[in-house]
């Protein structure tokens, strides 16, 4: 009988012992979710990095995937502000850095030559001043002005002439004559006539004298008329048919020209 009741009583603790290591199981168990309601007041820890892997499935999120996944869900992640600030294509973050790049910029000089503009020709070394043979009938001291040929010379005597290039009149704008100069002036003002306005109604009404000036650095007035031997801004267009009639020179030339001639000179123009 004792050790029946001995017996009994072995029985009855171990059973007591395992509702009491069942109840300490069940108390861990019920505890858990203490994790899901953390203390506001601390800090929060920082977001975990998120990665995908397929080397275990998705169990559904929630509870049961915190359990069994080693506290870290696997279910769909929100788009959270890292995903707002990563670019959606990366190739555009390369095109940022490498801007295009164009062959013409906003900033561009107005002094350089733009695409499709025509290439301006050199000055022929023919139409530089130069001392010359003269076998004419002028005299010296007289200037005559060779329209087709686009040479203008001032004649030293002795058979020698100083010779100039020109640019003279367009076709229909060319003309012949004998004149003298009525005026000489200095960096002159240009005031185009109203004929001429009236073809090109796009010119000032007035344009004071200087470097950007048409008539350039020196002009000698020829009589009454609205002809002039000056000087010009566009070397280039020596040799050619280019004015409404006046004479040009490159203001290099007619600048020595003109402290050659006084008013009254006799010009010759063929």
């Amino acid at each position: 009988m004792k050790k029946i009741y001995f017996a009994l009583l072995a029985s009855t603790c171990w059973f007591g012992f395992g509702l009491s290591q069942a109840a300490a199981n069940e108390s861990d168990f019920v505890a858990a979710p203490v994790v899901l309601h953390p203390d506001h007041s601390a800090t929060p820890a920082p977001a975990p990095v998120r990665i995908a892997s397929a080397d275990r499935p998705s169990m559904g999120g929630g509870f049961i995937e915190f359990l069994f996944g080693d506290g870290q869900g696997q279910g769909h992640q929100p788009y959270d502000q890292a995903d707002r600030q990563r670019p959606l294509y990366p190739q555009q973050q390369i095109y940022q850095q490498q801007p295009y790049q164009s062959g013409y910029q906003p900033q561009q000089s107005m002094q350089q030559p733009m695409m499709g503009e025509p290439a301006r020709p050199a000055f022929d070394p023919k139409y530089e001043k130069q001392m010359v043979e003269y076998d004419g009938r002028e005299g010296a001291g007289t200037i005559v002005v060779d329209t087709p040929n686009k040479f203008l010379y001032l004649v030293q005597g002795n058979g020698k002439a100083l010779r100039y290039g020109i640019g003279v009149g367009r076709p229909g704008f060319t003309w012949s004559g004998v004149k003298t100069i009525s005026a000489k002036k200095e960096w002159p003002d240009w005031t185009p006539p109203s004929e001429m306005l009236a073809r090109r109604p796009d010119l000032p009404r007035h344009m004071e004298g200087g470097p950007q000036n048409p008539l350039g650095a020196r002009a000698m007035y020829l009589g009454s008329t609205l002809y002039r031997i000056h000087g010009s801004n566009e070397p280039w267009t020596i040799g050619t048919n280019v004015s409404s009639g006046c004479i040009r020179m490159r203001n290099e030339d007619v600048i020595d020209l003109y402290g050659r001639v006084n008013v009254g000179t006799k010009v010759v123009v063929i």
